[in-house]
């Protein structure tokens, strides 16, 4: 079994990782790692919770160390360049260089959009080795000519794909335009569609090339099942799951900004911890929520797909698609935030008669059947709130719906220890 010093990393940063309890490099560490050390462009096809972050942290973190680091870093300019889609996925990139990188003298800060832009200026100002940001903000600071990269010698773009669907792609061509030409430039994306191709292509020199875990292929120890439900009882029969006491932090996938809103808020009337993420939240609501799930104070995370990707949240036990995404590689990616770091995981999808088409797609692209589990009986529609707000408030009083967890903590109307049984 290969460990992280049979990678050459230099010791400030072997003993970075091992303080972060990691052993183990991952599939894309032992192959990405060597790669970028040894100066080549490279072209990663790996999603989310397959380590990629580390594998490209810690060899720029080296690569940096190994060139020289300056005593005042205004007198070097910025070195790397981390584009990103999300401020979330911004902000614990950032912490991981910070992390892995504290033997050694090497600065980073984080730009994106949301907040005021005074004190990400005024640290660009007094100087530092790398930049994370997301592209928006990025462009804007650029265009003030407020921040410069003539010194620029590495570029990672990370999640291309996840900018594509964002709409971020042209503020990325127009960022990449702007950077020296002579620079190592490494690509991360999940998926492949043409035009990440094609931008790969276009900015890539002879790069080496890497694949773990293709997107059509989910984590093998995540058990999934679906229920065939009609729409108006998706929220019962989230609450009756809930109840189990085995979902000790979970993740709901909803469709919709409103839908993670009305979600969050018919669990919390349900006394079930929870808290919803979209974009439409602000940073401080979106960190409040990330944490209060991290630390346990939150059981449930309700949140859409462009606000969770990217975030890294460890041990979830339960992943429940209260909607069927539309974009079937969508249901790779949500399935897989349980069942990391060889732990098991579950994962429930709760299918309308409207999203059955959705369905067979994800089947086709995963190709297997998912288990269906019969539908508990009891489940109470979800009451239409009486502002006329689109959707319900929750159950009227405690107790009042199937799955309701008493003061005790036992569930009322637990589904079997095997979760239900399977009807194929």
């Amino acid at each position: 079994m290969s460990k992280f010093s049979d990678l050459q990393l230099i010791e400030p940063i072997l003993k970075a990782v091992q303080a972060e309890g990691y052993e183990t490099p991952t599939p894309i560490q032992l192959q990405a790692i060597p790669k970028i050390l040894s100066g080549h462009d490279l072209l990663a096809c790996a999603q989310t919770g397959t380590g990629k972050t580390a594998a490209f942290a810690l060899p720029i973190l080296q690569l940096l160390a190994q060139r020289g680091v300056a005593t005042d870093p205004r007198t070097m300019g910025i070195r790397v360049l981390i584009l990103t889609p999300t401020r979330e996925l911004a902000s614990q990139i950032g912490e991981s260089f910070t992390n892995y990188g504290k033997g050694l003298r090497i600065s980073n800060t984080v730009i994106f959009g949301g907040v005021g832009q005074n004190p990400q200026a005024a640290a660009i100002r007094r100087g530092v080795d790398i930049v994370i940001a997301t592209p928006g903000r990025l462009l804007d600071l650029m265009q003030q000519r407020l921040i410069r990269f003539n010194t620029l010698e590495t570029l990672v773009l990370d999640e291309a794909d996840r900018m594509l669907d964002m709409g971020f792609i042209h503020d990325v061509r127009r960022i990449i335009e702007t950077l020296p030409k002579k620079r190592q430039t490494l690509f991360f994306s999940a998926t492949m569609p043409p035009e990440i191709n094609k931008l790969a292509v276009q900015i890539l020199t002879n790069p080496a090339r890497v694949a773990v875990s293709p997107v059509a292929s989910t984590a093998e120890k995540v058990s999934q099942k679906i229920f065939h439900v009609d729409k108006r009882l998706k929220t019962s029969l989230l609450i009756h799951l809930l109840g189990d006491a085995r979902v000790t932090r979970s993740l709901v996938f909803t469709r919709t900004k409103r839908d993670a809103n009305r979600v969050a808020e018919s669990l919390v009337a349900a006394q079930i911890g929870a808290a919803a993420i979209h974009g439409n939240k602000s940073q401080g609501a979106r960190e409040r929520a990330l944490d209060g799930i991290k630390t346990g104070a939150t059981r449930v995370l309700v949140a859409t797909d462009i606000a969770a990707r990217g975030i890294d949240i460890d041990s979830v036990s339960h992943v429940f698609n209260y909607d069927i995404p539309n974009v079937p590689e969508s249901y790779v990616h949500r399935i897989g935030r349980t069942a990391r770091a060889g732990n098991s995981g579950m994962a429930f999808s709760f299918c309308s008669a409207e999203e059955r088409s959705y369905l067979s797609d994800i089947e086709r692209l995963i190709r297997q059947r998912v288990p269906v589990l019969t539908t508990p009986d009891g489940l109470e529609p979800e009451k239409k709130s009486s502002g006329g707000g689109g959707g319900g408030g929750g159950p009227r009083r405690p107790g009042s719906r199937p799955g309701y967890q008493g003061a005790r903590g036992r569930p009322q109307g637990q589904v079997s220890g095997d979760w239900g049984r399977s009807r194929r």
